[in-house]
């Protein structure tokens, strides 16, 4: 018992210790909804750890002398002390505090100076801290009727605070925010009207300026729903870190859109294009100036947003200017709308600075500001349809007297053109005609080159068999001679004795050896004269000369043909090789073909002879064919061919050999023969190792031309 009292009479003391914190009037209730902050008493808390004893116990408090007391930005908590007296007949005090912003709210009733706490929330607490559901701190104060309690307050934000405090008896506090509830929702209505007409101007004529109009109203309603605390209510409660940044967010969220749309509204990159670059620097500073408030100093990062913010307006209003004195009526627009945005938004800024007092107009002037610049907007950009319109029509009947011009041009220049076209006609007609002749020409010289490279071998097969059968001329002449004389001996002799005188002479002159020697010469003169046939034949069948028409033909036959036409000239030098297949005949001019098949051979034969590596030296034809095509591959172990000239040894007068040894039409012959006989001719080369050329032509060629039809 005696310790009770003790502790009665200590607490007792420490009560009787603190001194008077405010000498101000108690707040009467009756007189209606009024801010009271004249009435406040006000301590900074720097170190934001005063406990509510600490703070009724802690002198330096000071008096408030505006209405809605504005405590800037700062990292410090601020404590507020007033009285109230409720002079009405209700048993309870409605507390309004009309300011969603501030982060940390905690409210104390006061009891003989003993502070009894009613709420502790804020905007950085979750939504069900708070005691009366609203997007503004509302509170209910049990304070009796004719009761005088006082109050205790504790704020803190980082960003703008101000402490807008009204008073209401519960019985009226709905009748008093039905108007504030009619004139948001009389705004909100206004935007999501111009938000919806320009989304479906958008989705009409797909103009990018009306999709980025539409992002920016839906912006600046978010953040005057974020200011007014219906954001966090209604749509972000359950983030409590989003919901302290949503404002500063939204804000420069709004101010990149009002850029972008005005780049595009009235053509900056066109009519100032130094400006319209340095918006991309305001980007930058935007990005680094909210890292500093979502990061690392938030009251910081807010004033250097306001700064911020401030300076893009500006510069916004500036180029706006510029472009319209250089006639864009769409600039003039753009400067109504802004000019009601930039006052709006300055005496809402005044209002933060506490310039201008705080009430319902200086409250509202940054959402009436920014539903006028709305309303202008959507009315310069209808206007830009009409103007588009016209400029429409204009251009379409610029095109139209146009097209009348170009038609004009056109029938005068088609006569012309129709008259240098006969011209150019027939001389193209005449040079085709000695185009076909050079060709003509052309491929001619090249088999008669061909055919000339060949004599110097050709001879020399023929003139061996000839020899031969000249120098057996002489002894077939004797000893023919020596026969004769004995058979016309015997034919003389009349008697047995001049038979034997005969008989004697005979062996004398070995004419049994004579007549056995005759079948040797004759069997000589006959292989001479059959492979001195032989040649003449396979040179016959090479040039085909009787054979211009197509004809089936055996390339089997041709290529060995070719072979014993070429063979003489590189016999000893290098090995040819056949490696036939039997194979049906082909459709073609066989002497074009085999012309094809001595040019490619000759060729390949001649790459061997240029290897001076002493690895062997070989040409192999092989031929193969399948149900529609006939196959012919000639490949050689010369010296190969790079890249760089496989991809240009089709073309005319293209050779790699020394000038008089080539007139580099060979293989474009072969190509064009080939093409007119609707084959193909590929070629793989590899340098050091040597060539194929794969020949691949249509067995009936009216066949493939109807294939390809």
């Amino acid at each position: 018992m005696k310790t009770h009292l003790g502790t009665l009479l200590l607490a007792a003391a420490m009560i009787a210790s603190v001194p008077s914190l405010t000498s101000a009037q108690p707040v009467p209730v009756a007189q209606g909804p009024v801010h009271i902050g004249k009435r406040f008493s006000i301590l900074e808390d720097p170190s934001s750890a005063l406990s509510p004893i600490d703070a009724i116990r802690t002198p330096g408090y000071r008096a408030s002398e505006m209405d809605v007391p504005n405590l800037g930005v700062s990292n410090s908590a601020y404590w507020i002390r007033f009285d109230v007296k409720n002079d009405t007949d209700e048993d309870a005090v409605i507390l309004d505090i009309q300011h969603a912003e501030i982060e940390e709210l905690d409210v104390y009733l006061l009891k003989d100076d003993v502070p009894v706490p009613i709420a502790s929330t804020g905007q950085n607490a979750p939504l069900d801290s708070r005691t009366i559901a609203q997007p503004e701190f509302v509170f209910s104060l049990p304070i009796a009727s004719a009761e005088e309690r006082g109050v205790l307050l504790r704020v803190k934000s980082d960003k703008q605070l101000q402490v807008p405090v009204q008073l209401h008896m519960p019985s009226r506090f709905s009748e008093s925010r039905s108007m504030k509830n009619l004139t948001i929702g009389a705004y909100i209505g206004i935007m999501l009207v111009m938000l919806f007409y320009n989304l479906f101007v958008y989705f009409s004529i797909r103009d990018r300026s009306y999709f980025i109009y539409v992002a920016y109203i839906l912006l600046v309603c978010l953040t005057q729903l974020a200011f007014w605390g219906h954001g966090q209510y209604y749509l972000w409660g359950g983030s409590q870190w989003f919901s302290i940044k949503a404002s500063l967010i939204f804000t420069f969220a709004t101010a990149i859109a009002s850029s972008e749309f005005m780049k595009r509204f009235i053509n900056t990159r066109e009519h100032v294009p130094i400006m319209h670059r340095w918006l991309s620097a305001f980007y930058v500073l935007i990005g680094v100036v909210m890292t500093i408030y979502l990061f690392i100093a938030p009251p910081l990062g807010y004033k250097l947003a306001q700064l911020t913010a401030g300076l893009l307006a500006t510069y916004l209003f500036v180029t706006a200017i510029i472009v319209w004195r250089k006639g864009s009526r769409q600039a003039g627009y753009f400067i109504l709308a802004w000019t009601a945005f930039l006052t709006g938004t300055m005496v809402f800024t005044l209002k933060d600075m506490g310039i201008l007092p705080y009430n319902d107009l200086t409250v509202f002037t940054m959402p009436i500001g920014s539903a006028i610049e709305g309303v202008l907007l959507s009315f310069g950009l209808a206007d830009r349809i009409n103007i588009l319109r016209r400029e429409k029509e204009r251009s379409q009947a610029e095109s139209l007297a146009m097209a009348q011009e170009n038609e004009r041009l056109i029938r005068e220049q088609n006569m012309e053109l129709e008259r240098k076209v006969h011209e150019r006609t027939a001389e193209l007609r005449e040079s085709n005609e000695t185009l076909k002749r050079t060709q003509v020409q052309l491929v001619q010289s090249e088999k008669m080159a061909s055919i000339g490279q060949l004599t110097a071998g050709i001879a020399h097969e023929i003139n061996n068999p000839v020899n031969f059968i000249t120098s057996n001329i002489a002894p077939l002449r004797r000893n023919l001679g020596e026969v004769v004389e004995t058979i016309n001996a015997y034919r003389k002799a009349e008697s047995p004795d001049a038979v034997a005188k005969v008989r004697e002479e005979e062996e004398r002159a070995g004419i049994q050896e004579s007549i056995e020697e005759l079948d040797g010469i004759i069997a000589s003169v006959s292989e001479g004269a059959q492979r001195t046939a032989e040649i003449v034949r396979g040179l016959r069948n090479f040039s085909r000369l009787d054979e211009d028409d197509l004809k089936h033909a055996d390339l089997n036959e041709g290529l060995a043909s070719t072979l014993a036409v070429l063979a003489p000239q590189y016999r000893g030098k290098t090995e040819l090789v056949l490696d036939l297949q039997e194979m049906p005949k082909v459709e073609c001019f066989p002497g074009k073909i085999n012309q094809v098949f001595m040019n490619v051979m000759n060729n390949a034969a001649q790459a061997t002879l240029a290897r001076m590596d002493g690895r062997p030296r070989r040409v192999t034809v092989t031929t193969s064919s399948n149900e529609h095509e006939a196959i012919v591959r000639i490949s050689d172990t010369g010296v190969g061919m790079p890249e760089e000239v496989k991809a240009r040894i089709f073309e005319p007068f293209f050779t790699t050999k020394p000038v008089g040894e080539g007139t580099g039409l060979g293989l474009a012959i072969v190509y064009g023969i080939i093409t007119e006989h609707d084959g193909r001719i590929q070629v793989e080369s590899e340098p050091g190792i040597g060539s194929t050329f794969t020949i691949t032509l249509p067995l009936q060629r009216a066949r493939q031309l109807e294939q390809r039809a």
